[in-house]
């Protein structure tokens, strides 16, 4: 099976066509159980729609492969940072960033990717005023966080005087 690189330089074309560009390849497997899964993304995510022209594109494109499975899906919500370009679009995101320590320790930091630059990612999770540099290679495994919950409730007093006001100018 071709490298990844191979893969990613003949369905970056197609893909571009579509408006989508290439988020991961990844390739697993062997003989007759490989799989090819291609991760697309656009700015402002994929749909399934985007998802399925992706889809049907790349197939011919990687008809050369011989037997496989192709899987093409988008990076999802909780989208996986491995590259320094996934680091660079994620800026402003809530991160979780597995990181290994000089003498080895391992720990993990959690707060918004402040920025980016060509030796790592600087992380705010609180505890100083201009957050932490860390290098791409301490980095052991990155994510981004989607913060579950329902919407905040609405102030009661807001809502109240909200009323009273609409009262007002209906009289």
């Amino acid at each position: 099976m071709p490298e990844r690189e191979t893969i990613v330089a003949a369905i970056e074309p197609v893909l571009a066509t579509l408006g989508v560009e290439v988020f991961d390849v990844q390739l697993t497997g062997s003989g007759r159980g490989r799989t090819v899964r291609v991760i697309v993304d656009r700015d402002g995510g994929v749909d399934l729609d985007a998802i399925t022209a992706a889809s049907e594109r790349v197939q011919p494109a990687l008809d050369d492969l011989g037997p496989y499975a192709l899987e093409v899906s988008s990076p999802g919500l909780e989208r996986p940072l491995h590259r320094p370009e996934h680091f660079r679009r994620a800026v402003g995101e809530t991160v979780s960033v597995k990181v290994r320590d000089a003498d080895g320790e391992v720990r993990r930091l959690r707060g918004d990717l402040v920025s980016t630059d060509e030796r790592g990612v600087t992380v705010d999770a609180g505890d100083t005023d201009t957050g932490e540099h860390v290098d791409y290679d301490q980095i052991i495994k990155a994510r981004t966080v989607f913060e579950w919950g329902a919407a905040p409730k609405p102030d009661k007093r807001a809502k109240k005087n909200e009323k009273k006001k609409q009262k007002e100018v209906a009289r």
